[in-house]
């Protein structure tokens, strides 16, 4: 710690990551410090779904694009298995097709498709058929386990690129040339935090100007399905449709939203959108739930996962419905005008939060851009 640096970014989640490579792709001395031992919070506990599709029009959906396209370039040094890509999102009614072919035409449907049921043969035939009017298609998405990925991109940055990271490490100062820390004090010119759902410790006042609240989620994992059940993709279905806001300008989404309201009254409440993805040992990870308060409490209802699964088992046909894994995760949320933002508290000190549960998919992006505005 008696070294100087030209950065120190505080947190080592998957947002002082990507921060961490913009800036040494641009040469720069980098220190990365985080409280915790080892990855620990929402970078670790999401589905490693980097989706483009669906995320709100303009910085969001630029974003989404730009980190897809960093996590293809560092896979390979970095060693990280891309699991599978693309989306499947199925359509069980009417309302949920409109909106699928409304987004399909529009600028933010790029590259998407929308497909029969049939389609399914090819694309995900553990998909069931009943009900479902077609699903939209998606190549844009790529899925990681985050499990993994996120220790094997921080010892990449410490191999390839000579980042240094002080773990075990709670910062209680930032006052660049100088960091106070547990630990003793850190030397950088500049400063990045990046606090995940800590909203009081460091520059409280400039987090509170966009009004943060947290979000708890439940996620489940299924045991492995066997030999030969392959999900392919990631799977989605008319929860999604409705949820996520870059479907937010197609005709069709009011009247879809109205009927997932009339009908799934207990599913909306708890914020539910399904979303499933599949682990290399043929596990599926299926989610989540969301749920708002200043200090979400630690317990997790059966409830709310019995309704995460009986959507599962009417979008798949499960070989083995068992509940091997629970978890809950936190991650800072913000009104929709404000889905990430960064700040300026001090001169050489930015601050960078996601504040829609898209850090995986946007982060690296959103990295870049602080960084171009850090150093000119």
């Amino acid at each position: 710690m008696t070294e100087t640096y030209d950065l120190a970014i505080v947190g080592a989640g998957i947002i002082g990551l990507g921060h961490a490579l913009a800036a040494a792709r641009r040469g720069l001395k980098i220190i990365v410090i985080d409280r915790d031992a080892q990855a620990n919070g929402a970078s670790i506990r999401n589905f490693g779904f980097i989706t483009v599709t669906g995320q709100a029009g303009g910085d969001m959906w630029r974003r989404a694009r730009r980190a897809r396209d960093v996590w293809d370039e560092i896979v390979g040094p970095a060693g990280i298995p891309v699991i599978h890509r693309g989306t499947a999102i199925l359509a069980r009614s009417d309302e949920a097709l409109a909106v699928a072919r409304e987004f399909a035409a529009g600028e933010m449907g790029e590259g998407c498709t929308v497909l029969p049921p049939a389609a399914l043969d090819q694309k995900m035939p553990v998909a069931r058929r009943d009900g479902l009017r077609g699903f939209l298609w998606s190549p844009h998405e790529l899925r990681v386990e985050p499990r993994t990925a996120v220790p094997a991109v921080a010892k990449w940055l410490e191999s390839a690129h000579g980042v240094t990271f002080l773990r075990g490490a709670a910062v209680t100062e930032v006052a660049p040339p100088r960091i106070e820390t547990s630990r003793g004090p850190v030397h950088a010119d500049k400063v990045v935090v990046c606090p995940g759902p800590d909203l009081v410790t460091l520059f409280p006042e400039t987090i509170a100007k966009y009004r943060p609240t947290l979000c708890k989620l439940h996620m489940l994992r299924l045991a492995p399905q066997g030999a030969g059940w392959k999900l392919g993709a990631s799977v989605m279905m008319d929860l999604s449709f409705g949820r996520y806001l870059g479907f937010d300008g197609c005709p069709s989404v009011g009247a879809l939203r109205a009927r997932i309201a009339e009908r799934e009254p207990l599913t909306l409440a708890n914020g539910i959108h399904l979303i499933v993805v599949q682990s290399a040992d043929g596990s599926l990870v299926v989610g989540d739930s969301h749920h708002y308060a200043p200090t979400p409490d630690p317990f997790a209802p059966d409830a709310v996962d019995q309704l995460i699964l009986r959507h599962a088992k009417e979008t798949l046909d499960l070989a083995d419905d068992r509940i091997v894994e629970r978890w809950t995760g936190v991650y800072p949320s913000s009104d929709a005008d404000t889905p990430a933002f960064f700040d300026t508290p001090l001169p050489d000190v930015r601050i960078a939060m996601v504040t829609s549960g898209a850090g995986m998919s946007t982060g690296f992006a959103l990295a870049e851009e602080v960084i171009a505005d850090l150093y000119g």
